[in-house]
């Protein structure tokens, strides 16, 4: 049987691009669909978007070759401050603070912006022999035949492929054609996006202060800016998002305090509708989801792109393992051993994240008593303390070779 191309990966957004090269650097010929078009996506000037990338993360973009591009744009996290308490009155008096000199690894991760990261992509891509990037056309329908799959494509030209990976989102249209259901919820929240700009030195300190409507994050970029992701009642942020610059930041000021001294609006500013959706099944015939395609969560920890990032290595780790034993890599068998892997650990990130977007996202005194005496108890206990960072930073659990 002919094949145009081993694996055909439909989304170009982040996900894709990295399981192609770390596709390519195992030997396979892959070929990326991508519905926007890659020259405007790649001229994008700052906008204050940004990623916090776990320390494993970044082992898995320097075992593919992307870090070194991208690593003096990269701000270092080496401290994680997490408090609770309401706007205008500081922080709860007990709280949880994470030093990376804590454990042996170096930084717990690092905060690289989205412009920087997808054109480090995009040039590797271009110059992988064995990558082609279709971009400015999308996957529309796909059919199983025997030993693969075909998918036909905006353009009307087809593509046929051993495997077809849907790193399509969460509106995934793989995973709609495999007959793959969701399970999920909205939560009534929006966040709020954007960079600031602050008179003093951040130290390459994160923040996560939990508020009664949602939790705020304030996480480093380089030189004196911070991204800034934001969570409020829907109707709330609406509100928000609609006013001035100004009286934008006239709102953000008492929530973020002036620990940095003054602070200004730097670059655009975005919403996001915060809810959870997670593919009931990671697999189906001749096809396998990663990245938000598989599990779309609560930003809450920053731990979406690096859940899709582990998606990354587990299935290029198993297609890997599959093609040296000679196995149909796309075969029911091969995918069964991805999903096995990743179906426990991403049910547990979901379940904690959405435990403590509800634990902390409201104003019960009972539950405030509670979790502040539990962020207390961890603080003063080392062991479970490290513990808590080696998460953090994606230490913990069965690694992917590419991330070791």
């Amino acid at each position: 049987m002919t094949y145009d191309t081993d694996i055909l990966i439909a989304g170009g957004g982040l996900n894709g691009p990295a399981l192609a090269l770390a596709l390519a650097h195992s030997g396979f010929s892959v070929t990326v669909v991508d519905a926007r078009p890659a020259p405007a996506r790649a001229a994008g000037n700052f906008d204050g978007r940004g990623y916090a990338l776990a320390l494993a993360s970044k082992r898995l973009l320097d075992n593919i070759g992307i870090w070194e591009s991208v690593a003096e744009h990269a701000e270092p996290m080496r401290e994680i401050k997490v408090s609770d308490g309401r706007v205008g009155e500081g922080p709860a008096p007990f709280f949880l603070h994470f030093d990376h000199r804590e454990i042996e690894e170096g930084p717990m991760g690092f905060m690289l912006e989205d412009r920087f990261l997808y054109r480090a992509f995009l040039s590797a891509m271009e110059d992988a022999p064995n990558v082609t990037l279709i971009s400015g056309t999308e996957v529309r329908d796909q059919t199983i035949y025997g030993g693969g799959v075909t998918a036909t494509l905006s353009t009307g030209d087809t593509c046929r492929a051993r495997l077809l990976v849907g790193c399509d989102g969460r509106q995934s249209g793989v995973a709609k054609r495999a007959g793959i259901s969701r399970t999920g919820w909205g939560y009534g929240q929006t966040a709020l996006v954007c960079a600031i700009a602050h008179e003093h030195p951040h130290n390459g300190i994160a923040h996560q202060f939990f508020m009664p409507p949602g939790p705020l994050a304030i996480l480093p970029l380089p030189g004196n800016m911070c991204s800034i992701v934001w969570s409020e009642k829907d109707d709330t942020a609406a509100a928000i998002q609609a006013l001035s610059d100004e009286d934008y930041m006239a709102v953000l000021r008492p929530r973020f305090g002036d620990f940095l001294g003054e602070i200004r609006l730097a670059g655009n500013r975005f919403t996001y509708p915060l809810s959870l959706s997670v593919a009931n099944d990671f697999v189906a015939e001749r096809v396998a989801l990663v990245g938000d395609a598989a599990h779309g969560m609560h930003p809450i920890a920053g731990q979406g792109l690096n859940a899709g990032l582990r998606d990354v290595a587990a299935l290029t780790q198993v297609l890997q393992n599959a093609r040296q034993r000679g196995e149909d890599i796309a075969s029911p068998l091969v995918l069964g051993r991805y999903q096995e892997w990743r179906r426990f650990d991403t049910a547990t990130l979901v379940a904690a994240t959405d435990l403590t977007n509800k634990l902390f996202s409201n104003d019960n005194p009972l539950l405030r008593a509670a979790r502040d005496l539990g962020m207390g108890l961890v603080g003063s206990m080392p062991a479970l303390r490290r513990g808590f960072m080696r998460e953090a930073a994606g230490l913990n659990g069965e690694l992917p070779q590419l991330m070791k």
